[in-house]
């Protein structure tokens, strides 16, 4: 797939989305320890619970399972008893829990400020725009890779709907990287303009949202999405240098 129709395709596939995985409000509550989330990049159900994430302003621990790997899902085989995804585990409160409708009901319930959404009480509606980002993205993030292996979790700034972030987190799936989710969903207009918009029309911008705040305490600006590589001590910005890397890196 070529850059062009790659963007083109995300960019469908965030409309798709319907508004959901954009926006962030504060959790009533945020976990003392990061929730860990199995989960394949390109898998619908699991996209649904990625938006709540982003909804919920919560931080995960992802464990990518494609079709084929051989890291983690085994491992969700042993926790749950089956291979089927999602999958999370709270290690706060000692939950596990396959569905996406049951997982999205148990992060507002246990993490929300609020009720979950009012449309996503009807699972068919809350899965039917998270197939078509699916199927317009022809399979990516569904199928392992081969790579080596890592020591520490990378970290990746995003948002689930980001267009941007999207190729970056199918190739984490695809090579099976573990990788520390970071929130950074909108929670202002200024949000919402491209960064090197903002950064000529409101040099002094201030963001509200938690990891926008540290992002620009650690490169002096916020742009989605970022990358931080503690094994080679590498950090970045911008979609298709992260995707070079991480092949250039990891891919065999």
């Amino acid at each position: 797939m070529n850059a062009v129709l790659d963007l083109t395709t995300s960019l469908l596939a965030t409309v798709s989305e319907q508004g959901r995985g954009v926006q962030s409000s504060a959790a009533g509550q945020q976990p003392a320890e990061l929730l860990e989330l199995y989960d394949m990049e390109g898998c619908p159900f699991c996209r649904v619970v990625r938006e709540a994430l982003t909804d919920l302003d919560l931080d995960a621990m992802i464990y990518p399972c494609p079709k084929g790997g051989v890291r983690f899902r085994p491992l969700v085989e042993k926790l749950g008893g089956t291979q089927q995804f999602p999958f999370l585990m709270d290690p706060n409160t000692d939950e596990a829990l396959y569905e996406s409708a049951d997982i999205v009901e148990y992060l507002y319930a246990t993490y929300g400020s609020k009720p979950a959404p009012a449309r996503w009480l009807t699972r068919s509606a809350r899965t039917l725009g998270s197939f078509g980002a699916s199927t317009l993205r022809i399979g990516k993030g569904l199928r392992a890779r081969d790579s080596l292996d890592i020591g520490e979790p990378l970290e990746l700034y995003s948002f689930e709907a980001s267009p941007f972030a999207r190729p970056v987190r199918e190739l984490l799936t695809e090579l099976e990287l573990p990788y520390i989710l970071r929130q950074t969903g909108r929670t202002q207009g200024l949000d919402w303009v491209l960064p090197p918009i903002r950064e000529r029309i409101a040099p002094d911008y201030i963001p509200t949202q938690r990891n926008r705040v540290a992002l620009l305490e650690r490169t002096g600006r916020v742009a989605v999405p970022y990358l931080i590589d503690p094994n080679q001590d590498v950090e970045l910005y911008e979609s298709r240098r992260i995707v070079s890397y991480l092949l250039d890196t990891y891919a065999v």
